[in-house]
């Protein structure tokens, strides 16, 4: 058997041997180049890595935003006059300049990488008692209408499974949420209606007060509270699948709601009250609640929410200091996006308008020392997986609850009428159902609250506009 000597130099062996040795040298080098290039690699990603990368990997599901009432006031819903697709930002009807509270149009809505919206119809105050019912009609057509007329970029959403599918679509994932209990004038079939028209949030108050709850500026003086009726509407909610918006009730309510509820909740656009003390935040004590429910925060970006100090201008650096607190208070996975975005007058500087989200997430990525780490799955789960997480909890209870008959409970309506006359109306003086015969009329007392930058004054905190 003839002898060889290695190519290397570095013995002699045989040619069996040569090619065994050979063979090991060989997959010694591709290891080695391959842990140097899967380290440069690595160190590539970490030094490019931007946290807006997360949009790309997760959808961005924002709980709020009010567009649907600005059609509404500006046009009375005439979609023919309204250009979605054209970017408005400088527009005579739609700019900043025209308009303070216009923020969002489809194209800057593609800039954000935005991938799911909650469109809110939403009608004021005012209406309650009135024509509330109409009017939150109007603007559920208006969303849908919306939608179908931009079906190359929106598709109406209603179950937490096709919100990704959607998504991965190229299409934003359009839901629909309902702002303000007085929408439903009381009544369970109105609530089980809203919900076959595609609505999947009812944000239990707005600034006023229902017969069965307090809103937010009743925090310091409660006036109903959450009713035992108050009780069932959660109840129905749960067995529907339709998810308890806790932003704009009082403190007091957050609490039992979060004592009753058979599903988890969300707070569709609210800030935390710790950093920035206006009752529409959030109070430790319910951050905690909201973990033990395995709920959501989602963090309002309005300036007059994220920064109570009136001598400086809010920053994109407050609303990441409250999406930083909630999650240090409570955990990475139960903070959201709810900007507000059409609903306010103010936006912090750096989040102008819907096209700076990824601003946002660069910004929580690029941490400071003081503030806590978050990767890239910490980032996709505040974007949108945790919404889709509750949503789907949300689901799964309505499911557990199918052989439950819906509720057939009717306001006390005693209560009703109590809450009208407190309003400076003739209780029933508008109503022809059959439990106003049973009605007496009774003196009531009126409570009065002086609100500030979300709401006007109130009569039993029922405020006349604004919708924050």
């Amino acid at each position: 058997m003839p002898e060889y000597v290695n190519v290397l130099g570095l013995f002699h062996t045989t040619r069996k041997t040569l090619y065994v040795g050979g063979a090991a040298i060989v997959a010694i080098l591709i290891v080695i180049i391959g842990l140097s290039v899967g380290l440069s690699n690595s160190s590539a990603t970490s030094d490019t890595y931007s946290g807006s990368q997360a949009l790309t990997t997760a959808p961005l599901i924002d709980g709020h935003n009010d567009l649907p009432y600005n059609l509404y006031a500006l046009l009375n819903n005439k979609l023919s006059e309204f250009n979605f697709s054209a970017n408005l930002e400088n527009d005579s009807v739609w700019g900043t300049t025209a308009c303070s509270s216009c923020f969002t149009d489809l194209p800057r809505l593609q800039t954000g990488k935005v991938g799911g919206q909650f469109w809110v119809a939403y009608t004021s105050c005012s209406s309650q008692y009135k024509d509330s019912v109409q009017l939150t009609l109007r603007q559920i057509d208006v969303i849908k209408r919306l939608i179908n007329n931009y079906p190359e970029n929106l598709t109406l959403v209603t179950n937490a499974a096709d919100i990704e599918t959607t998504w991965s679509s190229g299409k934003i994932a359009s839901l629909i949420g309902v702002e303000g209990g007085h929408s439903m004038d009381s009544s369970l079939a109105i609530l089980r209606l809203y919900y076959e028209l595609g609505a999947r949030y009812l944000t239990l108050t707005h600034s006023c007060n229902t017969p069965w709850a307090d809103a937010s500026p009743a925090t310091g003086s409660p006036v109903y509270n959450l009713t035992e009726f108050g009780q069932t509407i959660v109840w129905e909610m749960n067995r529907l699948g339709m998810m308890v918006d806790l932003s704009h009730v009082s403190h007091n309510v957050m609490r039992e709601v979060l004592a009753i509820t058979k599903a988890p909740v969300i707070f569709s656009h609210s800030s935390a009250y710790t950093l920035c003390d206006h009752y529409r935040n959030v109070p430790d004590d319910v951050l905690d609640l909201v973990k033990e429910n395995d709920g959501i925060v989602m963090v309002n970006f309005y300036s007059g929410f994220v920064n109570c100090n009136d001598s400086r201008n809010a920053t994109i650096d407050d609303v990441v200091d409250h999406i930083n607190y909630i999650r240090n208070r409570i955990g990475a996975t139960h903070v959201g996006i709810g900007a507000d975005y059409d609903g306010v007058s103010s936006m912090p500087t750096g989040l102008e308008d819907v096209s700076k989200y990824p601003d946002l997430f660069d910004r929580l990525y690029n941490n400071l020392d003081d503030e806590p780490s978050w990767t890239n799955e910490d980032l996709e789960n505040l974007a949108g997986r945790n919404l889709i997480r509750v949503f789907t909890a949300i689901e799964e209870v309505s499911t557990s609850l199918a052989s439950e008959s819906p509720y057939e409970d009717i306001i006390d309506i005693q209560e009703l009428g109590n809450a009208q006359e407190a309003e400076n109306l003739t209780a029933g003086a508008c109503q022809t159902a059959i439990e106003w015969n049973d009605y007496e009329q009774s003196t009531t007392t009126v409570t009065t609250i002086t609100t500030d930058a979300e709401s006007t004054t109130t009569v039993n905190a029922s405020a006349v506009s604004a919708r924050r």
